[in-house]
């Protein structure tokens, strides 16, 4: 799911989401609360016509927004009071107002209001968060029925790196029957060996029949790992914040456009990508506008990076219903390797 955090893939127009082969967008709840506000939405008529986008879209509900304002912020069992990052203004987020603003924006899935767990954290503070997860998704759940609400509704585990922890989490929630269940918490600062086998741990505690959805991860590498363990949806700024700094994937690695060695370089920025800017534009050209400062260098990029990704995802569905994802991966990894290993 590509990332429109302000109901807008950065740079990016509705329509040309569609050509590259998005299907679903991801928004976010806290941003859009503070600015323009879920009432406006609400009487725009919603989220999907005040973006003019006719997919699917998923909210995330502010969660991790929060988790990232940690000096900003102060957990209770209620909820959670912070101060806007814009200004400085104090809120109270409760699992109940973080469904009335899903329902506002009308999204077609909806999160529950989760504590995201740091990491490291103490067993002590995991199972804390653990059990406002828990709580709280409990209350989301109401506050859906109380409010007359239809959006599908996926709850998140939580439980930090522990195993037991992560279990108790996952049947918690699937005692609860959401439509569809993530796993959040990970890609948080842990080594990526822990993150590994987390996943490969969690994903089978969920239910077979229901999407299962990894909060925040884009590094593809993690993407092969996480979807060997049965894992469905991503979502991750990767591809649009990399190309907004001049960082792009390839069929042949990771390349900076801002290097001096692409001064004159008449080539395409990857010669096997079908992409409009690769189709169309040189390496020179690229590092100009990015050199340069000009608006047209993020959409150029932007588009590119989002084309390698939505083509990876695209290439792998077909190899899952071809029955050969163990092959893909094996053929993948050395051009992920030389796209993602720092």
């Amino acid at each position: 799911m590509p990332v429109g955090t302000n109901a807008t893939v950065k740079s990016m127009s509705p329509d040309e989401m569609k050509g590259l082969g998005a299907e679903i967008l991801l928004s976010n709840t806290y941003h859009l609360y503070l600015r323009p506000g879920h009432e406006i939405i609400r009487q725009v008529g919603g989220l999907h016509r005040f973006m003019k986008w006719n997919g699917p879209l998923l909210t995330d509900s502010g969660g991790f927004q929060v988790f990232s304002l940690s000096p900003l912020r102060k957990i209770s069992d209620g909820g959670v009071t912070f101060r806007s990052h814009l200004d400085g203004s104090t809120h109270f987020l409760t699992p109940e107002l973080v469904m009335e603003i899903q329902g506002a924006l009308g999204s077609d899935i909806a999160m529950v209001f989760d504590e995201c767990t740091p990491y490291p954290a103490t067993r002590e503070y995991a199972l804390n968060s653990l059990r406002l997860t828990t709580d709280w998704a409990g209350r989301c759940l109401k506050a859906r029925k109380d409010q007359g609400r239809t959006q599908a509704l996926f709850g998140i585990v939580q439980g930090g790196m522990y195993r037991d922890l992560r279990r108790q989490s996952a049947e918690e929630l699937i005692e609860m029957d959401f439509d569809g269940y993530a796993i959040g918490g990970l890609s948080v600062g842990e080594p990526k060996g822990l993150m590994h086998e987390t996943v490969n741990y969690t994903v089978p505690l969920l239910p077979e029949d229901k999407p299962r959805y990894l909060m925040g991860v884009g590094d593809l590498m993690d993407v092969l790992e996480a979807v060997a363990a049965g894992v469905d949806m991503f979502d991750c700024v990767m591809p649009t914040r990399n190309a907004r700094n001049g960082t792009l994937f390839t069929g042949r690695g990771r390349i900076s456009i801002k290097r001096e060695e692409f001064r004159s370089d008449p080539a395409p920025l990857d010669p096997d990508c079908g992409c409009y800017t690769c189709r169309n534009f040189s390496r020179a050209y690229l590092r100009h506008l990015f050199m340069s400062r000009e608006i047209l260098s993020m959409r150029l990029n932007t588009l590119h990076n989002l084309h390698f990704y939505l083509e990876f995802f695209r290439k792998m569905r077909r190899a899952i219903e071809q029955g050969r994802f163990s092959s893909f991966r094996k053929a993948q990894t050395p051009v992920l390797r030389n796209n993602f290993n720092e």
